[in-house]
């Protein structure tokens, strides 16, 4: 876990006995070279009852992207409980410990992201430099942000991208975060509004397999299409339409690496009419085939 970086604040979790909690499937330093962002994947076990996570001053995001289970989480002699399931992320406080307990329902898998405490001080300082309120950002997040989701998954799978890229997302992630939820300059979207398109999407992810109309999503979430659509897409910075079909795609990316079903199979889970329908999005989406997306 500690790399010779001085751009990541890694050296907290030396002596941190990793291999008896995690097992790590990627590493974005490793495969890509990244300076910019540290992004890694894994597997969890399923049960710890006294696991302890070194507080480092890099801003720590946790996408769940597998399994389910209730957290129990100790810090400067407070405890809370949350839910981990796939599409919450956690934001770790910079410079905070945490001991944490859980039991989950089997498989449990993450994408991590570690970006640089510097990357977000300076963004801090170019949005008026107040001080940055790290509790208040990870409590705004905590109650759901779809694009910070989607652009963890993204970053989560580069596919070969270069230190440009991830420095780009860095200054993204750092940028939305401070706006969005640490109340700098240039925040728009009203908490209300953005609660609604976590219910939207959520519905999104419970029926992916369905024929999901815009008019039924909007009115789960209690909105005219037209409100819905554009609160969405100031939220999002893309429109239901195209996030559910990424949502689609990823789901489909999923299954076609971890299952032997054959294609038209995973269209039928996915939402797609055919094969050849999950087939077109796909390479429009990724630039490949479903066939050889499965054997790259």
């Amino acid at each position: 876990m500690v790399f010779d970086s001085v751009r990541f604040d890694l050296q907290p979790y030396a002596g941190f006995d990793m291999a008896r909690y995690v097992r790590r499937t990627y590493c974005s330093w490793e495969v890509s070279g990244w300076e910019s962002l540290l992004v890694q994947r894994f597997e969890h076990v399923p049960a710890a009852e006294e696991l302890k996570i070194p507080g480092a001053a890099d801003l720590h995001l946790v996408l769940p992207v597998a399994g389910r289970a209730t957290m129990e989480v100790r810090s400067g002699g407070r405890r809370s409980r949350y839910a981990w399931v796939p599409g919450r992320v956690e934001m770790g406080i910079p410079g905070q410990a945490v001991v944490r307990r859980y039991r989950g329902d089997g498989s449990m898998r993450s994408v991590q992201i570690h970006v640089p405490r510097d990357t977000v001080e300076s963004a801090a300082a170019q949005l008026g430099g107040r001080a940055v309120d790290y509790e208040a950002m990870a409590a705004s997040l905590a109650a759901g942000d779809p694009l910070v989701e989607e652009a963890v998954r993204t970053v989560g799978s580069p596919d070969g991208a270069g230190d440009l890229y991830a420095e780009s997302a860095a200054a993204f992630l750092s940028v939305h975060l401070l706006t969005r939820h640490a109340g700098l300059p240039g925040s728009r979207a009203p908490a209300r509004e953005d609660a609604r398109v976590s219910a939207a999407v959520a519905m999104m992810r419970d029926r992916l397999a369905d024929p999901v109309t815009l008019a039924e999503i909007a009115g789960e979430v209690h909105l005219s299409v037209y409100h819905f659509v554009r609160v969405f897409r100031e939220s999002t910075g893309v429109t239901p339409y195209r996030f559910l079909t990424r949502l689609r795609i990823e789901e489909a990316k999923r299954l076609l690496r971890h299952s032997d079903l054959a294609v038209a199979q995973i269209a039928r889970r996915c939402g797609f009419a055919s094969a050849g329908a999950l087939s077109a999005a796909f390479l429009r989406h990724t630039g490949a085939r479903p066939s050889v997306y499965r054997n790259p």
